[in-house]
């Protein structure tokens, strides 16, 4: 399934606030992005009609094993490469609002690159060898 952007941003901030609770209700979602009620209602309602998103009898969000998988896709993107350009130097604070970019934008084979390097980087590093 091909997925755009806002998607996949709005399933990998159900899956970071899921790390913290498993109670999760749109309003969340709406707080922690800053958008707007009717916006985050109708993504919801998007991503359930998608079958990557479920909302039980309370309203609680639950992500589907589809919905998971490019959660944990994105979010290890986000991670990887928010460390990488703050370890290249980049303010933290920059490093995230860019990695938010990129991680949406990198085609799985750039991706795999980029990650197979830092881990080898990290690996040299940690063998005290320099990269």
């Amino acid at each position: 399934m091909q997925l755009k952007e806002s998607g996949e941003m709005y399933l990998e901030t159900i899956y970071v606030l899921s790390k913290k609770s498993n109670y999760i209700r749109s309003i969340d979602v709406c707080e922690e992005m800053g958008y707007s009620k009717p916006s985050v209602s109708i993504a919801m309602k998007n991503l359930r009609n998608a079958g990557l998103v479920t909302m039980d009898e309370s309203g609680y969000l639950h992500l589907t094993a589809e919905g998971r998988k490019i959660a944990e896709t994105m979010y290890e993107r986000h991670t990887l490469l928010s460390d990488w350009l703050i370890y290249l130097g980049v303010d933290p604070q920059k490093a995230v609002e860019d990695a938010w970019r990129m991680e949406h934008i990198l085609s799985a084979e750039s991706f795999h690159a980029i990650k197979q390097h830092v881990l080898k980087n990290q690996e040299q590093t940690e063998n005290g060898r320099h990269a």
